[in-house]
């Protein structure tokens, strides 16, 4: 059989789950992003014991009224033609427009919707690899349907069944192989299925700019236009070492490969995480003296999430670590491992804390992160160093009242 694989991305994911609750906002610019504020609660408060589809869309609170420094999640595609996209800054969007409805990312209510939209192609198609909490490749290779039409008739009962079960849209492209499949899922957008055959890639693939291949960013379009090459013909037109000598061994082979639409991935069934991490921006710039306390309830917040969400998925890790980014935009990083695993938030939290020691605390600080590494899974900890069976059991509870603070 013709390999054949598939890559499903949810259309404006966070949007459409938000739209699910509030169907009044469905075909009107709708922007998520930042934390929920005080107007949102207030919006809650003020409606409290209606329906969410009931609450007149002139109550919502409007982009062009926002202050601070969050980015964009996700818009609307009535959003998004205003030229409103994601990682895009709320500020920046309410120039572009103002009349957007703001609404804050709900993570709970996003995790409950991508289990299940991903519960749904497990039981039609079970060779899945997770990509995020909006996306997965799919092997339709041996699955019933998912060579006829090139995939489409699979494509199309996977697309239909999420929709008819959870009320979203999804775009799916099949292709040969990953790279190009992840292509094609941007072909039709939304709620559309774009199949590639291997004979196509002259006619499909080529006279796309080289910024669609998923593994060349900014940086490299840049230089490959600074060589005249905008299209991925002109890239496919090149010879290997020519494209090794201005990109590296390693991005000029690829580039090749690429070009020429080969990529041999597997569908990776399971993969472990290799770290977890917690971060926030803030709404202004915090200085460490002045602002001591709120950064260190935010410092200790952000290690207990870490613990919550390393003991929720059974992990354990020996390397923390923490990440500063100063109002100039530089970041810095530090780091220690520890002799044994842990997964206990005073823990991370003492030696979170000793990473903080090691950083210049003069300037102010936009953007604060934990990080733990070095992960295994806590039930072959267990296995192997019974003894770190009572530090594991340990709770992730709130410690703001109880350790010192180090800002």
């Amino acid at each position: 059989m013709t390999r054949r694989i598939a890559h499903l991305d949810m259309d404006a994911f966070y949007a459409s789950v938000e739209l699910l609750r509030y169907p009044q906002l469905k075909g009107l610019p709708v922007v998520i992003g930042g934390g929920r504020r005080s107007e949102d609660e207030a919006l809650r408060q003020s409606f409290e014991g209606q329906a969410l589809s009931r609450i007149p869309v002139s109550a919502f609170p409007l982009l062009k009224n926002y202050t601070g420094r969050g980015v964009i999640t996700t818009a609307t595609y009535a959003a998004r033609q205003f030229g409103v996209g994601s990682a895009l800054g709320l500020m920046k969007a309410a120039k572009l427009c103002p009349q957007a409805i703001l609404l804050p990312v709900d993570f709970t209510e996003i995790r409950k919707y991508s289990r299940a939209f991903k519960d749904i192609i497990l039981d039609i198609a079970p060779l899945m690899e997770d990509r995020g909490v909006d996306e997965v490749y799919i092997d339709f290779t041996d699955i019933p349907g998912g060579q006829r039409e090139g995939g489409r008739v699979l494509a199309r009962l996977i697309q239909k069944t999420i929709f008819e079960q959870t009320g979203l849209t999804c775009s799916v492209g099949v292709a040969p192989n990953k790279l190009l499949a992840k292509m094609a899922s941007e072909f039709n957008k939304p709620n559309g299925i774009s199949i590639v055959h291997e004979g196509e890639l002259e006619a499909k693939i080529w006279p796309l700019a080289c910024r669609k291949i998923n593994g060349i960013g900014p940086k490299a379009d840049e230089k490959l236009r600074s060589l005249g090459i905008e299209t991925i013909a002109q890239m496919a037109a090149q010879e290997l070492q020519w494209l090794i000598d201005h990109f590296g061994q390693k991005t000029g082979a690829w580039m090749y490969d690429a070009a020429r639409g080969q990529d041999s991935r597997p569908i990776v069934l399971e993969s472990e995480p290799v770290s977890m991490s917690r971060e926030t921006s803030f709404e202004r710039d915090l200085h460490a003296v002045r602002d001591k306390a709120e950064l260190g309830e935010l410092f200790t917040r952000l290690c207990t999430q870490v613990a919550a969400d390393l003991q929720r998925k059974g992990y354990v890790g020996k390397t923390i670590g923490i990440k500063l980014k100063y109002d100039d935009f530089k970041s810095v990083t530090r780091d220690q491992t520890l002799d044994t695993y842990t997964a206990d938030a005073q823990t991370i939290r003492q030696v979170a804390g000793q990473c903080l020691k090691r950083v210049p605390l003069t300037q102010r600080l936009r953007l604060l992160g934990v990080r733990v590494g070095s992960l295994v899974k806590a039930s072959e900890y267990e296995l192997n160093t019974p003894a770190g069976a009572a530090e594991l059991a340990e709770p992730a509870i709130d410690l703001i009242s109880k350790t010192p603070q180090l800002f």
